[in-house]
């Protein structure tokens, strides 16, 4: 019986290891890029490089979505001040979060998920809260996790490690590159 495919969202190389391994198990995936929070341009370049070179080495496909930092900026118009883990970074993962539900539609996948639980810095009820409803909105199924729990983090921390992928020292956005 052939696996089930599944759509990842992915914001990083470095978070993604140890949620990709686990899913390869039960499910046919495909890694999707879309991150127009990630500030400056050059930043958001060197993930998307590093996180297609290991799309490459691990041979799962990979669909990279334009880079759209002035629709992301619309969307969180009013919440600059807001701090890190606040209503800006419930509306990011919404900005997200749909456009992999509409991409997973548009690419025939019946079920997509996000890398972004496995952050110690993100509150995983609401990602999945959020993806959730995103997935109701577009008709496809959201693959709800804690990517954090049972110690997934340090797990995909000594992975990326190992596989001596770039780390950045922020979530992605401006505002938190200046925290």
């Amino acid at each position: 019986m052939p696996l089930p495919n599944l759509l990842l969202h992915v914001c990083c190389a470095p978070c993604s290891p140890h949620i990709v391994v686990t899913l390869l198990k039960t499910h046919k995936l495909t890694l999707y890029f879309y991150n127009p929070n990630i500030h400056p341009r050059e930043e958001y370049d060197q993930r998307l490089s590093e996180i297609s070179s290991w799309a490459k080495y691990m041979e799962i496909p990979l669909v990279a979505d334009d880079y759209e930092i002035k629709k992301w900026f619309a969307a969180i118009k009013g919440l600059e001040s807001e701090p890190e883990r606040g209503k800006r970074c419930a509306v990011c993962f919404d900005v997200r979060l749909q456009a992999t539900a509409k991409t997973a539609r548009r690419l025939g996948i019946s079920k997509f998920g996000t890398v972004l639980s496995v952050s110690p810095y993100k509150e995983s009820a609401l990602i999945n809260c959020i993806g959730k409803d995103a997935g109701e909105k577009e008709g496809v199924i959201f693959y709800e996790a804690d990517w954090k729990k049972k110690d997934g983090y340090k797990i995909t921390t000594k992975m990326a490690q190992q596989a001596g992928f770039y780390r950045q020292h922020y979530c992605g956005c401006v505002f938190s590159q200046r925290q």
